[in-house]
C-alpha cells in the first residue's frame, strides 16, 4: 500500500527552521502540501531559507524571532492567525548544543542552553496551543528532543538536561491538551549529518559514533522530518504523548560488544 503525506489547506510552523532538521523538516511539510511559516533569530536567515523554500514550489512565510522571548513568538502566532486563520501543526525544533565539560560551564551558558532548548519549545508551544484552541480544530505538536534526553554524552550535561526536560514537557502537554483534540509527542533524532551543526565535533567523535549504527549510515536532516510528518499526519491519529527515537538504531544495544569475540 502506498502511503502519501497530504497537508494540504494546512498551516505548519517550524522553528529554527533556516538549516539543518528544521529546514528539512519545513521543506517536507510543505511539499507535502502544507502552508509553512518558518522562524530564525535573524532575519536574514529567515528570509533566505524561506526564499530557497519558494524556489521549490512552497507557500513559506518568514518571520524573525527569538524562541526565548514570550513577546515574540505570541507576535509570530498571531501574525499566523491573522494571515492564514488558522495553526494546524508545529515543531518547536529551535536548539542549541554547545560542549563544554560539566566543570567548565559557566551559569551564562547553562542558561542560554535551558532557556532556548527548553523554555523556547514551552513558549512556543504555549502559544501555539492556545490558538489551536482558539480555532476549536485541534491540532499537532510534535517537539525535537534527543537520543540524549536518554543516554547522557559527555561535555553535554546542560545538553542532555534541556532534551530529557522536553520529552516530560511533551507528555504534561499531551496530558493537558487531550481534551483540545490536540496531539503532542517528540521526536529524538539520534546522530544527524548537519555540517553546519556539527561543525565543533571531533572527527574522532563522528567516527566513534557513526560506527554505532545499526543501519550502516548517519542520521540525515530527512530522516527526522519523514517522523514529523508520520507523527503530523492521520496514520498517527492514536498517537499522543508519546517519544519516536530515530537514530538508526543506535541505541538499541552496544553493537560491538560481542560475548563470543567473532
Amino acid at each position: 500500500m502506498a502511503v502519501e503525506f497530504n497537508f494540504n489547506g494546512e498551516v505548519a510552523l517550524v522553528t529554527g527552521a533556516a538549516t539543518g532538521l528544521g529546514y528539512a523538516t519545513a521543506t517536507a511539510l510543505g511539499q507535502a502540501g502544507a502552508t509553512v511559516a518558518l522562524t530564525d533569530l535573524t532575519a536574514d536567515r529567515a528570509e533566505r531559507a524561506c526564499a530557497e523554500l519558494r524556489d521549490r514550489g512552497i507557500d513559506a512565510h518568514a518571520w524573525a524571532a527569538d524562541v526565548r522571548d514570550a513577546e515574540a513568538m505570541s507576535r509570530v502566532i498571531a501574525a499566523i492567525e491573522e494571515q492564514f486563520g488558522r495553526l494546524d501543526i508545529v515543531v518547536p525544533n529551535a536548539g542549541i548544543y554547545p560542549n563544554t565539560p560539566f566543570l567548565e560551564i559557566s551559569e551564562e551558558e547553562w542558561d542560554r542552553v535551558l532557556d532556548t532548548n527548553v523554555k523556547g519549545v514551552f513558549l512556543t508551544c504555549q502559544a501555539a496551543a492556545r490558538a489551536m484552541i482558539r480555532a476549536g480544530r485541534g491540532g499537532r505538536i510534535v517537539t525535537i528532543s534527543s537520543g540524549a534526553a536518554n543516554h547522557a554524552i559527555w561535555g553535554w550535561a546542560h545538553y542532555c538536561a534541556s532534551k530529557a526536560a522536553v520529552v516530560m514537557l511533551t507528555k504534561a502537554m499531551a496530558l493537558e491538551l487531550a481534551p483540545h483534540n490536540i496531539r503532542v509527542n517528540a521526536v529524538l533524532p539520534g546522530y544527524i549529518d548537519v555540517p553546519e551543526g556539527g561543525a565543533h565535533l571531533s572527527e574522532h567523535y563522528k567516527t566513534a559514533i557513526k560506527s554505532a549504527i545499526l543501519r550502516g549510515r548517519p542520521g540525515e536532516p530527512r530522516d527526522i522530518a519523514n517522523a514529523v510528518l508520520m507523527l503530523a499526519s492521520p496514520l498517527a491519529d492514536f498517537v499522543t504523548g508519546t517519544t519516536l527515537v530515530v537514530d538508526g538504531g543506535s541505541s538499541a544495544g552496544r553493537v560491538h560488544l560481542r560475548p563470543t569475540g567473532d
